[in-house]
């Protein structure tokens, strides 16, 4: 399965791969496990959106920039509001970063 590198930016990525560094940088790990532990999370975070995630959202907001590049969409909205079943919640500023799930299967 071939998955994107994205969700290492989140806030639980960075905090695996800063994790992960240390026990480098330790000793404690090896630069090969680690990296294996990396592309473990690319793939898991794929497959629990894929198969756990069944909310959906709607978001309006004014649209700042917008970039396409290599098959990935890059949306930074301001004012955004995003709706779910729960309640709404408004958000000043959102980078949105999209890409077309059928790459993963090439």
């Amino acid at each position: 399965m071939a998955t994107f590198e994205l969700y290492r930016r989140s806030t639980i990525g960075m905090c695996l791969t800063e994790t992960l560094d240390e026990m480098v940088q330790s000793g404690t790990l090896s630069p090969e496990l680690a990296i294996q532990v990396l592309v473990q999370f690319d793939k898991s975070m794929t497959e629990a959106l894929e198969t756990q995630v069944k909310s959906k959202v709607s978001i309006k907001g004014h649209l700042h920039t917008y970039r396409f590049c290599d098959n990935v969409w890059t949306f930074i909205l301001t004012d955004a509001l995003f709706k779910n079943e729960e309640a709404p919640e408004n958000v000043n500023r959102v980078k949105i970063v999209a890409c077309d799930s059928r790459l993963l299967s090439q």
